[in-house]
């Protein structure tokens, strides 16, 4: 199977309509790269499929013209249509082992993981990188259950060879802490997309995730 493109997750900032005050996901895009977002991940769970593609097809052209990654959240036939560089399943969409199947092979799986024992299942079966959590309590989603913390998330870095970010409840202030505990990159929603200085909350979150693999390095 062919490699997997080059992905950079440190600064992994995800789209929501519900909490962009009324901007577009293009411009929470716009603004997010602007601050320093290495990777965009396309959610919207109340668009229809057709309007969905639309969507993502603007996006996609954003994310090209700045060189960040690009991931489909749950959608894999828009993934593919687009040329998304990934998609990303949660525990209620196509099951990663399916999704890998169809997916041409260079492109980026991501799967969510709560614990260590799902974490080696979706390595096993073939995801790029993990998104695990929620490791702080997050209003983001309903259904994230009980956070796994900096031990849980340190845990299943620790066991999984591929990528991992940390992903609920993370800020500025929390994000170099989840790097520290051996995430490659944090994943953020309202402490980006919700502020009305987007571009300037990317840019903490950036600086405190530089800083962070800093000190791993050191």
């Amino acid at each position: 199977m062919p490699a997997v493109k080059p992905f950079d997750l440190s600064v992994y900032v995800i789209t929501d309509n519900r909490l962009s005050g009324g901007r577009s996901a293009g411009e929470v895009v716009t603004e997010a790269i602007a601050g320093g977002a290495t990777c965009i991940q396309l959610r919207d769970k109340e668009l229809f499929t057709r309007e969905y593609f639309y969507l993502a097809e603007q996006i996609r052209e954003l994310t090209l013209e700045k060189g960040v990654t690009f991931i489909i959240n749950d959608h894999v036939d828009v993934a593919i249509a687009v040329k998304a560089d990934g998609v990303h399943l949660g525990e209620d969409d196509l099951p990663a082992v399916a999704a890998r199947r169809i997916m041409p092979p260079h492109m980026i799986l991501g799967v969510t993981a709560r614990n260590l024992q799902q974490a080696l299942q979706f390595q096993e079966v073939g995801a790029s990188y993990l998104g695990v959590g929620a490791v702080f309590p997050t209003a983001t989603k309903d259904n994230t259950g009980q956070p796994i913390g900096l031990e849980g998330l340190a845990e299943i870095c620790c066991e999984v060879k591929i990528p991992v970010v940390g992903i609920g409840g993370i800020n500025a202030s929390k994000a170099g802490s989840v790097i520290l505990a051996g995430a490659r990159g944090v994943a953020v929603v309202s402490a980006v997309v919700s502020v009305p200085d987007i571009a300037g909350a990317t840019r903490e979150v950036a600086g405190a995730v530089k800083e962070a693999h800093r000190q791993r390095r050191s």
